[in-house]
């Protein structure tokens, strides 16, 4: 069995969230929301935002290590009363915690009663056609990672990871959204051109360092599974050099436009 600081990393789940709802007196949500790099600002307008905790107070969290990220857990109450669990304090497989680590934030919503999340990210666009700065719902990924969230025999099927009837149903409210294929690499390194060649010969459109693994334990955890990312750049190779403050602008530039695109997965993840 593996861990996170030494112990069972379901047990310690289920700890740290009976551990938030004491901080915030809420007791279970309907859903749950990881915020990636550049979507900081995208939960305005989405909801009341009920209670606020540093992730790092509760065990098993870590301080953010990442510009972009604010370290927070926030419980938002939507329009029709539900209640989201908002995770903004993601830890990445490169800060080298381990994986159980990478995926406690996912483990604690299930925990927490969350049936659905919505996973965004900030990546980079290898597929014709993705735009600097617009959306793409997550169709499929490929995981690079060479690892896995689930230890020994636990068997889970992935074929329809991403509810690709929750899409279907976005879709039908954002004409011309782009639907894509993305890669998880480990980082914290960009790819070389090189490996983007290769990424797009084997069907990727985006790529970048977070989510698949999130993924694949929120579906061991029978969760519905939505993601997101906002093509913050080109891709290595197919434009100029690499920047993080570049991934941050563009979700700065974007806001509107991803706040809008949250309020309507919400929305369909309840209808």
């Amino acid at each position: 069995m593996s861990s996170v600081d030494g112990r069972d990393p379901y047990a310690l789940a289920a700890a740290s969230a009976a551990e938030l709802a004491a901080f915030t007196g809420i007791d279970s949500y309907d859903a749950a929301l990881t915020l990636g790099s550049g979507w900081s600002r995208a939960i305005e307008g989405l909801g009341t935002v009920v209670a606020s905790v540093p992730a790092h107070e509760i065990q098993g969290f870590r301080a953010s290590a990442v510009e972009g990220h604010t370290g927070m857990l926030q419980a938002v109450e939507l329009a029709g009363g539900q209640r989201v669990l908002v995770l903004a304090g993601r830890t990445h497989l490169y800060e080298g915690h381990g994986v159980d680590a990478v995926v406690h934030g996912v483990r604690v919503a299930a925990a927490s009663g969350a049936r659905s999340i919505v996973l965004t990210n900030g990546a980079g666009g290898i597929g014709n056609g993705l735009a600097e700065g617009s959306p793409m719902l997550i169709a499929d990924h490929i995981n690079l990672t060479a690892t896995s969230p689930l230890k020994g025999a636990r068997f889970v099927d992935l074929t329809d990871l991403y509810s690709g009837e929750l899409r279907a149903r976005v879709e039908a409210r954002v004409p011309g959204i782009a639907s894509g294929v993305y890669a998880q690499l480990p980082g914290p390194h960009y790819e070389t051109p090189a490996e983007i060649r290769y990424l797009r010969s084997i069907g990727a459109d985006a790529v970048g360092m977070s989510t698949a693994l999130e993924a694949i334990a929120a579906r061991e955890a029978g969760m519905q599974v939505a993601g997101i990312s906002l093509i913050t750049n080109l891709a290595a190779g197919l434009a100029g050099p690499l920047d993080h403050a570049e991934v941050l602008a563009a979700g700065h530039a974007a806001v509107d436009t991803l706040s809008s695109l949250l309020a309507v997965v919400c929305e369909e993840l309840f209808a």
